[in-house]
């Protein structure tokens, strides 16, 4: 029985860690969509390919890095900063890609699939970078 209660000796802490982590994925999906010229949740259920693909690339773009913040962090404030610093780069991928290519939101919305892996294929290569760039 020690060994089961030195083990959850940490469950407070995950409990903590995870639940910020759900606090700043839900504020990443909720700014995502509010910069986004186009409704992907409404696209999704309506069945668009593209849409769904370039949200999962920005998920797993934003995620990598939170990942990162919450294994190297000190602690939760610590983990906090580097996570707003995720959603920060992924949402300035989006302006950027939106930028570059004027077209894009209307791309999404026809449900073309190129300019979705495009993006999500950006966002995830971003992500990558933050999260390696968080480690040190």
């Amino acid at each position: 029985m020690n060994v089961v209660s030195q083990s959850l000796e940490g469950l407070p802490l995950f409990l903590e860690y995870f639940a910020l982590g759900l606090l700043l994925f839900g504020a990443f999906l909720a700014l995502y969509g509010w910069a986004t010229p186009y409704n992907e949740r409404a696209l999704i259920r309506e069945g668009n390919v593209a849409a769904a693909i370039s949200l999962s690339g920005a998920i797993l773009g934003f995620m990598l890095p939170l990942a990162s913040a919450i294994a190297h962090s000190v602690s939760l404030i610590d983990m906090l900063v580097w996570g707003v610093m995720a959603l920060v780069v992924q949402l300035a991928v989006f302006v950027v890609v939106n930028r570059a290519l004027p077209h894009f939101g209307e791309a999404i919305r026809a449900g073309k699939t190129a300019a979705a892996t495009l993006l999500a294929s950006l966002a995830i290569a971003v992500g990558l970078l933050n999260a390696a760039c968080m480690t040190y």
